[in-house]
């Protein structure tokens, strides 16, 4: 008989996960030193982690339930979309660096993906930055579709424009 795969309240509990406020999602900080932090990261069906930028580079992995769609908007105006999961032979990656400056958004293919961020230098909150969406579908507008995705899954994203 084959276990049943874990919700993602089912992992939240057992992790011991909060809502990231200003973000969406989940998390629990697992390390923390003055060279750098550490997160669980959790994305439910109606989740999404915002759209936001840090001024530093951040490692995103993948560790298990369903790929996540994780979307980079360059400076210069280029969009990746980047595929976070374990099938390597699909194109997905088990970890994704996002360049400092570079605005990030990322939303679940599924029920559950249970991802983890590292950072270093550390997480800083004073260099957190929310987006504006409808600035970024008028930047972007190669990229307006998961833009809306990211958007509608995130109550946490202001939209001040469309």
């Amino acid at each position: 008989m084959t276990a049943r795969p874990l919700t993602a309240d089912q992992v939240a509990d057992l992790l011991e996960l909060a809502p990231l406020e200003g973000e969406g999602g989940r998390f629990r900080q697992m390390y923390a030193d003055d060279h750098s932090t550490a997160i669980y990261y959790l994305l439910g069906p109606d989740d999404a982690s915002a759209l936001h930028r840090l001024p530093t580079p951040e490692v995103w992995h993948h560790y298990t339930g369903a790929p996540v769609r994780l979307l980079n908007l360059h400076p210069d105006g280029t969009a990746v979309e980047h595929r976070l999961g374990g099938d390597v032979a699909t194109g997905a990656r088990p970890q994704v660096v996002v360049p400092g400056g570079v605005w990030q958004g990322a939303v679940s293919t599924g029920e559950m993906s249970l991802l983890g961020t590292t950072m270093a230098p550390p997480f800083d909150p004073d260099g957190f930055e929310l987006a504006d969406p409808g600035e970024l579908r008028r930047r972007y507008p190669q990229a307006a579709d998961l833009i809306d995705e990211i958007t509608r899954r995130s109550a946490a994203s202001p939209d001040t424009g469309s």
